[in-house]
């Protein structure tokens, strides 16, 4: 079990990301550096309903661990109900309430973001969660709705309530994804809660997360979009920190090195499919891996129709 309390630091963990962060990506990052995963987010009320394809999403590799497991809704008693039903079938290591999906389908369902302005609804979950679990349980969030200041109340809510951890987006719900994190305002959360807090938004380098922590005082990262088509940054980032002089240049991935990666992860992908045509879905991570390396724009018409893990080994072969 982890506990974050003591967890070392600085904390450096996978985000959860939807249709992103399943089995197969969690143990690649796992393979590759990263000491803790958080799972992408699945249903409450779908587990409770024990909607197959849900449960199927919580299941994990005990390679995994220590892992995270994100629930989002908006029902202290479903959310309780369900952190029961994944504790005893799955038996993760934590979980985390997702309090910062912008995405409309779940915010207009007054999930997600949408919690940031239900306060006294977000400590009843908070509390129906803790509850239901002796598993740390933690928060992700955002800076705000529409102000990057209401983090400063809205924090002071999550620890009153009990949340063990706190991850903070540098953004709005307005702002999705765009415009710059602002870090700054993260710090000032951090400088009014006891709770750890992982700086989450724009960490894309070993030298963004130095930067992150040094502006923030934040007690680690949580790296999303950093991560994708780029696993081994959590060695890089977990090498930057402690030594202070950045990442090792000898470390940089070469394309042997990055076929051998891409190869692996498309097989445990596959091996996770019951498609006919397992890597359709592993196109999304194909983009990624390959954007804007040398001898991509060539091929890419050919590794975004790529159906099996034979299709991309001939491609792999044959152009890169």
């Amino acid at each position: 079990m982890i506990n974050w309390a003591t967890e070392k630091r600085p904390i450096v963990a996978l985000a959860p990301m939807a249709d992103m962060t399943d089995s197969a990506f969690c143990r690649i990052a796992k393979r590759l550096g990263c000491r803790i995963v958080f799972r992408e987010m699945i249903s409450a009320e779908a587990v409770v309903r024990k909607n197959d394809k849900t449960l199927a999403m919580a299941a994990f590799h005990d390679e995994e661990r220590p892992i995270v497991q994100q629930l989002f809704g908006s029902d202290p008693a479903i959310m309780a109900e369900a952190t029961q039903i994944i504790a005893e079938q799955f038996n993760p290591d934590a979980f985390d309430i997702n309090m910062g999906c912008p995405a409309h389908k779940i915010t207009g369902s007054f999930n997600g973001a949408a919690l940031m302005r239900e306060p006294k609804l977000t400590s009843k979950i908070i509390k129906a969660v803790k509850a239901a679990t002796s598993k740390p349980v933690s928060v992700k969030t955002r800076l705000g709705w529409s102000r990057s200041d209401e983090i400063l109340e809205f924090a002071r809510v999550i620890e009153a309530a009990g949340a063990d951890l706190l991850s903070i987006h540098g953004r709005t719900k307005e702002q999705g994804y765009a415009g710059q994190a602002n870090w700054e305002m993260i710090g000032r959360a951090k400088q009014l809660v006891t709770l750890p807090i992982l700086v989450n938004g724009d960490i894309f380098s070993a030298e963004a997360a130095t930067e992150a922590l040094d502006i923030t005082a934040g007690d680690g990262v949580l790296i999303a979009r950093g991560a994708l088509g780029n696993p081994w940054i959590f060695a890089e980032i977990e090498t930057a920190l402690s030594n202070k002089t950045g990442p090792d240049p000898k470390n940089k991935i070469d394309s042997a090195t990055r076929s051998k990666i891409v190869l692996e992860h498309a097989r445990l992908h596959a091996d996770l499919s019951k498609n006919e045509r397992p890597l359709v879905t592993f196109r999304k991570h194909l983009a990624w891996y390959y954007r804007g390396q040398p001898g991509a724009k060539a091929i890419r018409q050919n590794l975004m129709q790529v159906e099996t893990v034979s299709d991309l080994e001939e491609i792999l072969k044959n152009t890169i």
